[in-house]
C-alpha cells in the first residue's frame, strides 16, 4: 500500500467517522424536540443529511384545545456551525431547495404551508387559515430548531411564499436575522388596481397593442376556439364546475392572458399569426392554459384563494376593452373563494398595519423582483426609514428573478448587504 493510498484512506475514514458522529448527534437532538417526528430520506449530496419531519401544530395557537394537525417539513442538515434557511412556502412543499441553501452552505428547513399538501387539518376549518396562525406555525418551528442551531437564521420564500416571509417578519421580527422574499407582492386590496397601471405601461406600446389585439381576436372567435378547447379539455379530462363551466373558464383565461404573458416573460415574437387558428389556440393555452381553472386545480388552490379573499388581497381584470365580448358586467375578481367558506369577507386591517410597519420598522429585508414580472406592480418599495433594500432584475419575469441571474455588480451589492445585516457570507456565487 502506497503512502498516498494510506493518506487517502485515512482522510476517507475520518470523513465517514465525522459524518456518523454528526448524524448521531443530530438525530439525538431531533429525538429530543417535542412535537417532532422524523425519518431519514435520501440527500442530494454526500456532505449533508436529510429528513422528512412531521411537526404537531395546534389548529389555534391561542387555544390548543381546538385540536391539532401535522405540518410537513423537509429538513437538510449541513453542519451545526452553518446558518439556517427557513423556506416559508406559500403552497404545497416545493420539492427543490432554495438557491440560498447552496450559495450559503446553509441548513435548510423547507416548510409546507398550513392547509396545503399534506398539512391540511381535517375538514379544512377555514377560520383557522389566517396569517396570524400561519406565522405562528413558523415561529414554533423556529423556536424548536433554535435548540439545535444557535447561529444565523434567514427566512425566504418565492411568490406567495415570499408574501409569507414578509408577514412572518412582521409578526416575529426577532426570529430571523434577515428575510429575503423573492417576487413577493404586497397587495393593498382584493382588487389592487396597480396591476392595471402596470399592464398599461410594461414593455413597449407595440407589444402591448399586439397582446390586446390577440385577446380581442380570441374573444371574437369564441365559437370555433371553444370547440377546439372542448376536445382539449376532454383529452386532459378537465371539468369546470368550480368556475362555472368551460365558457366561463375561457373568458377568465382570455382576461388572464396579459397578466400571465408578462409574469412568464413570453416574447412578443411568440404571438402567432392570427390567420392560423390552430397556432392561436396552441399559443393561448401555452400562456393562459384553461387547465389552471379546472376543478382539480381549483380545489388544490382553494386555500390560496381563501387567503387572498380574506386577508392578503389579490387582483382583478379590467374588462373595459372587452365589454362587448364578455359576459361580465363589472371587473371580475381573480379570487375564486371556495364554496365551503361561508360568508367570509375581505378585511384590509392587517394590510394597513403591515403597510405602516413597512414605512417605519421593516428592517433587514432584502427584496428580489423581476422588472417585467406582473407581480412587480405590487412590489414593496423599501422605506428610507429602514435599512432594507430592493433588487430589481432588468428584463426578468417571475421565474427568472433569482440571485443566479443578477449581474455581477448587483450580486456583489446583494451579498455585501446580506453580510452587513447578518455577518453571513456566501461559500459559492
Amino acid at each position: 500500500m502506497t503512502k498516498q493510498t494510506i493518506t487517502f484512506l485515512f482522510l476517507f475514514l475520518s470523513f465517514v467517522a465525522f459524518g456518523q458522529v454528526d448524524r448521531q448527534k443530530l438525530e439525538e437532538a431531533l429525538f429530543n424536540l417535542p412535537d417532532v417526528s422524523f425519518k431519514h430520506i435520501p440527500s442530494q449530496s454526500d456532505n449533508e443529511v436529510t429528513y422528512e419531519l412531521k411537526v404537531k401544530q395546534p389548529l389555534d395557537h391561542q387555544d390548543k384545545s381546538k385540536g391539532h394537525f401535522y405540518q410537513r417539513v423537509v429538513f437538510t442538515h449541513k453542519g451545526f456551525d452553518r446558518p439556517v434557511i427557513m423556506e416559508t412556502n406559500g403552497y404545497d412543499l416545493y420539492p427543490y431547495p432554495s438557491e440560498l441553501s447552496y450559495i450559503l452552505g446553509a441548513n435548510y428547513l423547507n416548510i409546507e404551508h398550513r392547509f396545503f399538501g399534506n398539512s391540511i387539518p381535517d375538514g379544512k376549518p377555514w377560520p383557522y387559515l389566517t396569517l396570524e396562525q400561519v406565522t405562528a406555525d413558523l415561529h414554533k418551528i423556529n423556536q424548536l430548531f433554535k435548540e439545535i442551531y444557535q447561529g444565523k437564521w434567514i427566512s425566504t420564500g418565492v411568490s406567495k411564499g415570499g408574501q409569507t416571509t414578509l408577514f412572518y417578519k412582521y409578526f416575529y421580527p426577532e426570529d430571523v436575522d434577515v428575510a429575503i422574499p423573492y417576487v413577493a407582492p404586497f397587495d393593498y386590496a382584493k382588487e389592487d388596481t396597480r396591476i392595471y397601471d402596470f399592464l398599461d405601461s410594461v414593455g413597449t406600446a407595440t407589444c402591448r397593442n399586439k397582446i390586446r389585439t390577440f385577446q380581442l381576436h380570441v374573444l371574437k372567435n369564441k365559437k370555433p376556439i371553444l370547440e377546439k378547447l372542448k376536445w382539449y379539455a376532454q383529452g386532459k379530462n378537465l371539468t369546470f364546475d368550480y368556475i362555472g363551466g368551460l365558457e366561463k373558464a375561457f373568458e377568465y383565461a382570455v382576461l388572464e392572458y396579459d397578466f400571465s404573458f408578462w409574469q412568464s416573460q413570453i416574447s412578443c415574437d411568440d404571438i402567432p399569426s392570427l390567420q392560423n387558428l390552430d397556432a392561436v389556440v396552441e399559443h393561448f393555452n401555452k400562456v393562459s392554459d384553461i387547465s389552471f381553472l379546472d376543478d382539480k386545480t381549483m380545489k388544490k388552490f382553494e386555500s390560496h384563494y381563501y387567503q387572498a379573499g380574506t386577508q392578503m388581497g389579490y387582483y382583478g381584470y379590467n374588462i373595459e376593452p372587452f365589454k362587448k365580448y364578455v359576459s361580465f358586467s363589472s371587473n371580475p375578481s381573480a379570487v375564486h373563494m371556495p364554496s365551503s367558506a361561508k360568508n367570509e369577507e375581505f378585511s384590509d386591517t392587517l394590510i394597513l398595519k403591515v403597510k405602516n410597519w413597512l414605512e417605519t420598522d421593516a428592517n433587514n429585508l432584502l427584496y428580489i423582483y423581476g422588472e417585467t414580472d406582473t407581480w412587480s406592480a405590487t412590489r414593496v418599495t423599501p422605506s428610507v426609514n429602514t435599512n432594507s433594500q430592493s433588487f430589481i432584475l432588468p428584463g426578468k419575469g417571475h421565474y427568472e428573478a433569482r440571485i443566479k441571474n443578477m449581474s455581477s455588480e448587483m450580486k456583489k451589492d446583494f451579498f455585501n448587504k446580506l453580510q452587513s445585516m447578518s455577518g453571513v457570507v456566501p461559500i459559492k456565487q
